[in-house]
């Protein structure tokens, strides 16, 4: 079975993956999809260089560009799904504290109005 993949909803509705990978030129979401075609396929087994561990659950997919290094945190939800969280373009060697933080709201935010569930 494959894994699931799911954009964070705000609680407006908002999806922001969905608008950061509109925002991106086109070889570089194409590149983008291809990486989460890898994810849905190899799940938890897909390591570095495309995925790495951030911060506890927080994960990233790499995609190197000429733009940049683009970057979506995501994590691993129940029944085998991951939660695309938040997506930006690196411009320095680590990830931005930032952009860890916006991952991590999102998911705590998730996780609240999932009614708590998570995968441990």
């Amino acid at each position: 079975m494959e894994w699931l993949v799911e954009l964070y909803r705000d609680k407006n509705g908002r999806e922001p993956v969905a608008e950061f990978l509109d925002s991106l030129p086109e070889k570089a979401r194409a590149k983008t999809v291809r990486l989460l075609s890898l994810l849905t396929r190899y799940g938890v087994l897909l390591k570095e260089p495309y995925t790495k561990q951030i911060k506890g659950k927080i994960r990233e997919l790499r995609i190197s560009e000429h733009t940049g290094e683009v970057r979506v945190l995501y994590f691993t939800f129940t029944d085998k799904k991951f939660i695309l969280l938040h997506g930006f373009i690196k411009k320095t060697g680590k990830t931005p504290v930032k952009e860890i933080d916006v991952a991590v709201k999102r998911m705590n935010d998730f996780i609240e109005r999932s009614g708590g569930k998570d995968e441990k």
